[in-house]
């Protein structure tokens, strides 16, 4: 682990840390400023005052004005006094959008993020989530159209169901809070928009697509050489892509860090004769960086392939150097720049596995290689994929197990299969598209590529289907996530340099695992609450004994995700199912449930009154004959008499939840 004194490498990790602080913090930029000022000042004095052998305060003073940037960077990413928020009236809002990208649509509506260029005729900044109902569309929006509509914006909701996917959370981390509802018939759209480099990289990739939507390819192979050459993964069938998760391959479906690497060696091998040439080295460095970036460019310039391309742009100048202990070096540079420009994309999930990977191949992959060295040429290529693919999954998951909660254990099978093919299928990919760009695309090639795209997927849903070696809801959290960091970590340290510290250091963080494991387990041993959950017209309660769960409600209704989602985050190993009962008792609560057919309880002092699937009662006369403490409401109900309840409730002073507006209820 010395690549841990690398000087970029000790400032990336405080701008990392400086950018957490930001983002959970929220300091004011004034006071930022100011730290800032003082400590650049204390810089220039450290500077010429520090002693050769002594403490090292220049450095110290250098790494704390680098967290201060972290923090700076996310507070002028921040909101701003002309950020539209400001400029919000209650319902009457005119606003005027530009399309900034295309998001993959719904059922019901085609979704873009679109920029906030006005606002009822005041000039603002920021983002929303544009959704323009399905019925009403005759054609899609594209990257920089203009448009001017009428319309309230609404905070984005939050999760309302236990451990649901938080999406006010993840569109936070993006600066974006609100949404849009809107139909065809409901805006202008403008002629001739201004038009950005993100629009013509946007506008050439859908040219592309409907050249290549020409030829005859196979609808599923289609799909996969959209999102293997330009990023497009929306025609992906649903079928395809849960093959290439359980097979361990979704990487692949995704323009990143594995494509853009073997495009970076695959134009390392074609423009080697450069070399030849006076300056050679330095003419092929620029032509390959400048490739790399028209590659961006076909594939639409999407915020995951810039990340890509910027991350190898800097490796490729590494490889020019020729010195691989600056490999660690550049990776951080490139690492520190994405973050000084764009600090939110620390807590994008593609951003953390690029890097991930990346830096476990380049440290672990060479200490892999050491261990055996076979003199057959296939095994010797076998054993390589083999261990790049091993150090790739020690870099990602962690990761893996804390977002997705899914180990596919044949992952290196899948990677045996399809990596040897990916260059193959990249590089023949890069002459489809040109040929198909200038309309001379002969048939053969059509043929073979399709051929290869096939059998690709047919390996991968043969993998996919052996069930047996996909591990599902594993359940890990934070603290599992930074440990399993820790073990990887100190078992590579530990096995490349077998020393009683390091391999002391192993035990003991595998130890502490354990132990943090062994807690979560006596915590859900002692837990005991009901749960009543948010459904559209169905009504289910989840409770829960240890780590036992019993759902209630009606079988046929049941939203399983709901379900997963809880059993995951609570490590539930059982569960059985009943219909639902009136009346449920935890912790000697009273609780009554009272369904469609408004039968009133018998007892007549209650903790809680559930009404669900809307009963036809009056809430005033039903509790002017029993006492209870509190009204809960589930989304069974339809909304006026929710309201009509609230009001009741209101007018009484009597604590009232409705889970539609407030969320998920624990009787504990």
């Amino acid at each position: 682990m010395q690549q841990i004194n690398f000087i970029s490498i000790k400032l990336t990790l405080f701008l990392i840390l400086g950018i957490l602080l930001g983002f959970y913090f929220e300091p004011k930029f004034l006071h930022v400023l100011i730290a800032l000022a003082i400590l650049l000042v204390f810089l220039a004095v450290t500077f010429k005052k520090q002693p050769r052998n002594g403490f090292p305060f220049f450095g110290v003073v250098a790494c704390i004005i680098t967290l201060i940037l972290g923090i700076l960077a996310v507070v002028i990413s921040n909101p701003n006094h002309n950020h539209y928020v400001n400029h919000l009236d209650a319902h009457d809002n005119i606003w005027l959008l530009k399309i900034d990208e295309v998001l993959k649509p719904s059922a019901y509506a085609k979704r873009y993020i679109v920029k906030a260029q006005s606002l009822n005729q005041n000039e603002v900044t920021g983002k929303l989530i544009l959704r323009i109902a399905n019925d009403s569309v005759n054609s899609p929006l594209y990257v920089d159209d203009e448009l001017a509509l009428f319309g309230e914006a609404k905070a984005t909701p939050k999760p309302l169901n236990h451990s649901q996917f938080d999406y006010k959370e993840f569109l936070k981390k993006k600066h974006i809070y609100h949404q849009l509802n809107t139909s065809k018939n409901e805006f202008i759209l403008k002629q001739n928009s201004s038009k950005t480099i993100f629009g013509y990289a946007s506008n050439f990739r859908a040219y592309l697509i409907e050249k290549l939507k020409k030829e005859s390819f196979g609808k599923e192979e289609l799909s996969i050489i959209q999102a293997l050459l330009l990023g497009q993964r929306n025609d992906i069938s649903e079928e395809t892509y849960n093959n290439y998760k359980n097979a361990g391959a979704i990487h692949i479906l995704a323009v990143s860090g594995l494509h853009i690497g073997i495009l970076l060696l695959l134009l390392q091998f074609v423009l080697k004769p450069l070399e030849l040439l006076p300056k050679g080295k330095t003419i092929k460095l620029i032509v390959l960086v400048f490739c790399l970036w028209a590659f961006a460019f076909i594939a639409g310039l999407s915020a995951s392939v810039v990340r890509a391309v910027t991350m190898f742009s800097f490796i490729a100048y590494a490889m020019y150097l020729n010195r691989p202990t600056n490999t660690f070096n550049i990776i951080a540079l490139s690492m520190f720049f994405i973050l000084l420009c764009k600090p939110l994309f620390l807590f994008q999930v593609g951003f953390q596995m690029s890097y991930a990977a990346v830096i476990a191949i380049v440290w672990i992959y060479p200490k892999l290689q050491r261990f055996w060295y076979p003199e057959n040429i296939i095994i010797k290529k076998c054993w390589q994929l083999t261990t790049i693919s091993i150090a790739a999954q020690l870099g990602v998951l962690p990761i893996s197990l804390f977002y997705f909660h899914q180990f596919p254990a044949l992952f290196f099978v899948s990677n045996l299969v399809v990596i040897p093919v990916l260059g193959l299928i990249l590089g023949m990919g890069i002459l489809v598209l040109l040929l198909t760009g200038i309309s001379v695309l002969p048939e053969s090639i059509v043929l073979v590529y399709n051929f290869l795209i096939r059998n690709m997927n047919s390996a991968i849903e043969f993998v996919a289907q052996q069930e047996a070696f996909v591990f599902r809801d594993i359940s890990f959290d934070g603290i599992q996530l930074l440990l399993g960091y820790v073990i990887s970590i100190s078992l590579v340290v530990s096995l490349s340099k077998p020393k009683f510290k390091n391999i002391t250091s192993f035990l003991l963080s595998v130890l502490i695992f354990q132990t943090w494991s062994l807690f979560k387990i006596v915590d859900t041993s002692a837990k005991e609450q009901l749960v009543l959950t948010h459904e559209t017209a169905n009504s289910m309660l989840l409770k829960q004994k240890g780590n036992s769960l019993k759902v209630y409600g009606k079988q046929t209704d049941f939203s399983h995700r709901i379900i997963q989602d809880y059993k995951i985050a609570e490590s539930i190993d059982y569960i059985s199912y009943s219909d639902t009962k009136n009346i449920y008792s935890i912790n000697s609560k009273k609780l009554y449930v009272m369904d469609s057919l408004g039968v009133y309880p018998t007892q007549k002092q209650l903790d809680y009154l559930v009404l669900t699937a809307s009963p036809k009662i009056n809430l005033e006369r039903l509790l002017d004959s029993i006492q209870t403490k509190k009204v809960i409401v589930d989304g069974s109900n339809y909304k006026s008499y929710v309201e009509r309840w609230a009001a009741t409730c209101l007018k009484r002073k009597l604590p009232f939840h409705y889970t539609g507006e407030k969320g998920v209820y624990y009787f504990k």
